[in-house]
């Protein structure tokens, strides 16, 4: 049995709506015969007329008008899907899944999405927290559009990851503390200290940073939430090294920061599948390229 099609359809609503098959075939851009042609499609497919041609004006029948009503609400909610088509395809609109860390949540993202607000109010973007792994396999299975991710990563297969940002690693410590000229592995190693669990990529930069000088501390506790780890600090719990990013809000008064010798950083990058992106994926990747770091 054939379907219904949308152009028959609304050709019907147009003549009951013009009252003459020749007014609906100018407001459609149609040829005459195609206009009847749709009609009688119509008509053939239901087993029943639709339209009865008076002198004066083409009127509906009761089982047209039964369907010109029906009609009338399913070209609405078309027009209405097309229209949020388009409005995608234009990137005025659209549905954006990122993932990032609990770190890069709490004081870079914000900034992107202040910006995606103000410029971009149609586009919804999605927050997960997710580890940098989560992120991958996730942007690999499609469940995901753009991860905030920490490098170095291996390359994966259909995905694209670049540089985004590199944000010192420094020491947070209780301001209570007598703090040497140098805030070395190894007076750090002989403190309390507080550190992102062992899932974590900082975590592993972190002891690497450690074992260079050849030192293995083991922490004091281990947490992998940023802002918890602060609040340790600020009670004189003990010592993190933590990014420090730009324009971040400020720090308990309880806390000193000092740079870490040698230097560390932890670089993080943007990952989103290959190819062009959705126009709605571009707008929120230019705003987070906004806040690259220079």
């Amino acid at each position: 049995m054939r379907e219904l099609k949308l152009d028959q359809l609304r050709t019907l609503v147009t003549i009951a709506e013009l009252g003459s098959f020749a007014a609906a075939a100018r407001a459609l851009h149609l040829a005459a015969p195609t206009v009847s042609l749709h009609v009688a499609e119509l008509e053939s497919r239901l087993g029943a007329p639709l339209l009865l041609r008076q002198r004066q004006r083409v009127v509906a029948t009761g089982i047209g008008e039964g369907l010109i009503e029906r009609a009338r609400r399913l070209l609405v909610d078309v027009d209405a899907a097309l229209d949020d088509v388009a409005r995608q395809v234009e990137g005025r609109a659209g549905r954006v899944r990122l993932g990032a860390s609990t770190g890069a949540l709490a004081w870079l993202l914000p900034q992107a999405l202040e910006t995606m607000g103000r410029d971009h109010p149609g586009i919804d973007v999605q927050v997960a927290v997710l580890t940098s792994q989560e992120a991958l396999s996730r942007l690999q299975d499609g469940t995901l559009d753009i991860g905030l991710v920490a490098l170095p990563q291996a390359a994966v297969n259909g995905l694209q990851i670049v540089p985004w940002r590199r944000d010192p690693v420094m020491a947070f410590v209780p301001r209570s503390w007598t703090l040497p000229r140098a805030i070395t592995p190894v007076w750090l190693a002989a403190r309390p200290l507080i550190l992102n669990d062992a899932t974590t990529r900082l975590h592993r930069m972190t002891m690497d940073w450690f074992s260079a000088a050849g030192e293995q501390p083991q922490a004091r506790i281990e947490l992998n939430y940023n802002d918890a780890i602060k609040s340790l600090v600020a009670a004189g719990y003990g010592a993190a090294l933590l990014p420090r990013e730009e324009g971040a809000a400020a720090l308990d008064e309880r806390i000193a920061i000092a740079p870490l010798t040698p230097r560390l950083w932890r670089p993080l990058g943007l990952a989103h599948r290959a190819g062009k992106p959705e126009p709605a994926t571009r707008h929120v990747l230019d705003a987070l390229a906004a806040i690259r770091q220079r």
